[in-house]
């Protein structure tokens, strides 16, 4: 398959671009500076550029069969529009047969308030809520602009292995908080690429 992914090089779409090139399919990757990805291979195309840029976002995702959205920030006490920006940008880009796959986490939408009580009343709003509040516009306009899509939320994050044993859950009415590597994380996304089994849905992902 020909697959793009935004935010490839570090975490989740690190992991991703790795995993889509072990398994043969040609990626196109979204970078601020070329030099930044750490992966070279005869497969992998680097468009220089950023998320907020239409002009860059149009490029990468032309002639893609999947995209893969796994942007990420360090910016938490400053105003955030990466996530939404990024999402405009792709809501005009993308055809109606191509299918995004957008990472957004463990309290974004109707996923707020299933973390630990820690998190959900302390870190996400405190420390996390700036960003959040831009996942939450992200996941809107993903959701109302988008033809084919699945936004995945992944519980805490560790840099564990690769194990296959998550669960990927659409009904959280007994969940509370759980953990999952970014290498698995980075399997399902993989998964669902070539047989999306979520498309229109919001899979949590836990072990």
């Amino acid at each position: 398959m020909k697959i793009a992914v935004i935010g490839a090089t570090r975490g989740i779409g690190l992991a991703t671009t790795q995993g889509a090139l072990a398994d043969g399919h040609d990626v196109t990757v979204l970078a601020r500076r070329q030099e930044r990805m750490p992966i070279r291979d005869p497969r992998l195309r680097v468009v220089e550029g950023n998320a907020e840029d239409a002009v860059a976002i149009t490029e990468v995702v032309r002639g893609q069969d999947v995209v893969y959205d796994c942007l990420g920030t360090t910016q938490l006490f400053q105003p955030v529009t990466l996530f939404s920006r990024c999402a405009e940008n792709l809501s005009r880009a993308l055809a109606p047969e191509q299918l995004l796959i957008a990472v957004t986490g463990m309290g974004a939408g109707d996923s707020r308030g299933h973390g630990s009580l820690l998190y959900d009343y302390l870190f996400r709003p405190v420390v996390l809520g700036r960003m959040y509040a831009d996942k939450d516009r992200q996941e809107r306009i993903i959701m109302r602009d988008i033809d084919r899509w699945i936004i995945v939320r992944p519980g805490f994050l560790n840099n564990g292995p690769r194990t296959g044993r998550y669960r990927a859950l659409t009904d959280l009415r007994s969940v509370r908080g759980g953990r999952i590597s970014r290498a698995d994380v980075a399997d399902f996304l993989i998964s669902q690429a070539g047989s999306p089994s979520f498309i229109g849905r919001t899979p949590l992902l836990i072990y």
